[in-house]
């Protein structure tokens, strides 16, 4: 099997961090690993299978210098915005786990186990998009119950774990609990979120728009039907809650048909990347301690509205740095090599 020079830009971020892990355990055809980064983070290390490999810094340049083929970004969207493109120029195919890209016409929007014909659309740019944390596993779920039952309509409440806002957002809530315990939580201020995250729910993620809704919210609307090429109604309201790791949603779809909760999990069951977990009355439902540190998504609480059979609930849970970002990027690549590399 041929093997790949690989970048990975944003070495340092949580994601980044996620990105070896997952490489590593998938066994990732890597010839060369170029662990990228700014300037300030030169000089330090990051181990990879054994190895020590130093961190270069992000350069319009080092794509090519360095051969790169393959190139996972998730530094952010400024950073995407200015080097992607330098990427691509050089001829890799970039890989991009920020919102930059993602609603750009000419550039597929892709989620595997869902869209893997659009992977072909790269070569128009030289970019992949990663769509949202929360919209990954969504669509996961939503796929197959669209392709069985017609979907109308999907209203969608998320419950966030504080890593979706990276280190910063995991360390807030670490000291925060910290000073709770030290009955100093009230002197705590406010960083990474509008208001103090421990002990708290906050109905805001990201900035809010003239519509109500905020920016995390539209992405959820505009890239569920982007990846599905629909055209069905969706709604979010996403919270952030006080978890590290693990983003859950509770969703309820109208269909065009009646749908049985029985025919609705059968179709869940088989469907790639899915874990039916629908016992609830033995305490068996998917929660965040369940999915955290695995590459599935998890289903159960699956029941038909009691007013109306064509409205399906369920809840979901997936780990956001790993289905939400790194392993839904390694997973395009895979793809990327599978159907489009001779």
């Amino acid at each position: 099997m041929k093997k790949y020079n690989v970048a990975v830009v944003g070495a340092t971020g949580a994601v980044g961090e996620e990105l070896f892990r997952v490489l590593e355990k998938r066994d990732f055809p890597i010839a060369e690993l170029i662990p990228l980064a700014s300037a300030r983070s030169v000089g330090r290390e990051i181990e990879y299978q054994g190895k020590t490999y130093a961190i270069r810094e992000l350069t319009h340049k080092v794509f090519e210098e360095q051969k790169i083929e393959i190139a996972f970004f998730s530094a952010g969207g400024s950073v995407s915005a200015e080097f992607a493109q330098s990427a691509a120029k050089s001829g890799a195919v970039v890989i991009d786990n920020t919102s930059y890209f993602r609603m750009q016409e000419d550039v597929p929007l892709v989620v595997p186990e869902v869209n893997p014909k659009d992977i072909g659309l790269w070569e128009k740019t030289g970019i992949i998009a990663n769509p949202n944390c929360s919209t990954i596993q969504m669509v996961q779920v939503l796929a197959p119950l669209h392709r069985a039952f017609g979907i109308k309509r999907v209203d969608v409440s998320t419950y966030q774990a504080v890593s979706g806002a990276g280190k910063k957002g995991m360390e807030e809530l670490v000291i925060q609990m910290q000073k709770f315990f030290d009955f100093s939580l009230d002197s705590c201020e406010a960083k990474a979120f509008p208001h103090r995250i421990a002990l708290n729910l906050i109905p805001q993620i990201d900035v809010f728009l003239e519509n109500g809704y905020t920016k995390e919210e539209m992405k959820m609307v505009k890239e569920t039907n982007k990846i599905l090429h629909s055209d069905f109604e969706v709604s979010a309201t996403c919270v952030r809650v006080p978890i590290l790791r693990s983003h859950s949603e509770s969703i309820t779809i109208r269909f065009e048909k009646e749908v049985s909760k029985e025919k609705a999990q059968e179709v869940l069951k088989q469907a790639p990347s899915l874990v039916l977990i629908d016992n609830p009355q033995e305490g068996k439902y998917p929660m965040p301690t369940l999915a955290t540190d695995t590459d599935d998504t998890y289903v159960g609480r699956v029941r038909v509205d009691n007013y109306d059979k064509k409205i399906l609930h369920l809840w979901c849970v997936a780990d956001q740095l790993r289905v939400g970002a790194a392993t839904n990027a390694i997973r395009i690549a895979e793809k990327w090599i599978e159907n489009y590399q001779k």
